[in-house]
């Protein structure tokens, strides 16, 4: 017996629906038919029409297996690759008590590598003794202010 799908916000479940319908249009532009597809993703045709009318208890399995019949499945590689919300929050944690601090996990030799290319000389007494990382004081010297202006 399948199990019902959780509840989704009105407005995802507004994206599924147009998930399905852009699914229907490529398959519809390709020519091909609902049984094609549904023999080539390995499916019954009832799930290829829940899967285009947006399901939301059709598995992502089935999802990928349309995308590949129709040679679109690379499309996958867009999802959450620019997570600018996520980054944000991550950009605004303000850095912990020295007795809580983890170590952060360090960026790829290139990147700090990198970075610390970019550093002023003057930046080097601000480098913390443990990690490969600057200041806060020295950080902010990578940061291009516009000039001040001269009071009257």
């Amino acid at each position: 017996m399948s199990r019902k799908p959780a509840p989704l916000l009105p407005a995802t479940e507004a994206l599924l629906i147009q998930f399905g319908d852009r699914l229907r249009l490529a398959r519809l532009r390709r020519r091909l038919s609902a049984k094609q597809v549904a023999e080539r993703a390995g499916m019954a045709p009832m799930t290829l029409r829940s899967l285009e009318r947006g399901g939301a208890g059709v598995t992502m399995g089935a999802y990928i297996a349309v995308m590949q019949v129709l040679g679109i499945e690379k499309d996958l590689d867009l999802l959450g690759k620019a997570d600018p919300v996520g980054r944000e929050l991550q950009d605004a944690q303000l850095p912990a008590t020295r007795a809580t601090r983890r170590a952060p996990s360090p960026a790829p030799f290139s990147q700090r590598h990198e970075v610390m290319e970019r550093l002023p000389s003057e930046a080097a007494p601000g480098r913390i003794a443990k990690g490969d990382f600057a200041s806060s004081e020295a950080l902010v010297g990578l940061i291009d202010l516009p000039p001040k202006k001269k009071a009257r």
